[in-house]
């Protein structure tokens, strides 16, 4: 229905960034932040793929206590610390979804603060890698906050994690 969608379809509704009316997630949403990577969707991927490189890209986490050895695999872990020494939360994130090269599913705790559902999609454009990552609260104090509110400040933490993480896919992929 053109009218009502903008003449976007259910199949659109499944490419990352794109709102539909239908879609899950539309009310509210999660926040949506994109960066052109120089480096292939296999290569962004092996950074991804390597959890002991998060506290490098990841903003807030401050050191990688151990890594399950299937990682990235549906059900294992990378447990971290977040935040400041001596106020460190040691916690864990879990994956929920991998699809190697394309797209990675994480349900990430850091309590009392709370959980995250985030999404990293790596969508190839020419030689370069499109990455689009959601966030969002699912479970905690911070879901209590408006979206609208919670959205902004994850949208600017989430720039710089894929800033970061471009950094170190670039150079990377320059050998």
């Amino acid at each position: 229905m053109k009218g009502l969608t903008g003449g976007l379809t259910q199949e659109d509704a499944n490419e990352p960034g794109v709102r539909a009316p239908w879609c899950r997630g539309y009310v509210g949403g999660m926040s949506t932040t994109t960066r052109i990577v120089r480096a292939t969707p296999t290569q962004v991927w092996d950074v991804l793929a390597d959890g002991w490189l998060y506290p490098l890209w990841v903003v807030g986490a401050s050191r990688m206590r151990e890594v399950d050895g299937h990682w990235p695999e549906p059900g294992a872990r990378l447990h971290h610390s977040v935040g400041v020494w001596p106020l460190l939360i040691d916690d864990h994130t879990e994956v929920l979804e991998a699809t190697p090269g394309s797209r990675l599913r994480l349900r990430a705790k850091a309590w009392p603060t709370g959980e995250a559902e985030v999404v990293l999609h790596l969508r190839a454009r020419g030689a370069d890698t499109e990455v689009v990552m959601e966030e969002d609260a699912v479970a905690g104090p911070g879901r209590l906050v408006p979206a609208p509110l919670r959205h902004l400040p994850l949208h600017w933490r989430n720039v710089e994690a894929l800033r970061r993480l471009a950094f170190v896919a670039e150079r990377r992929a320059q050998g």
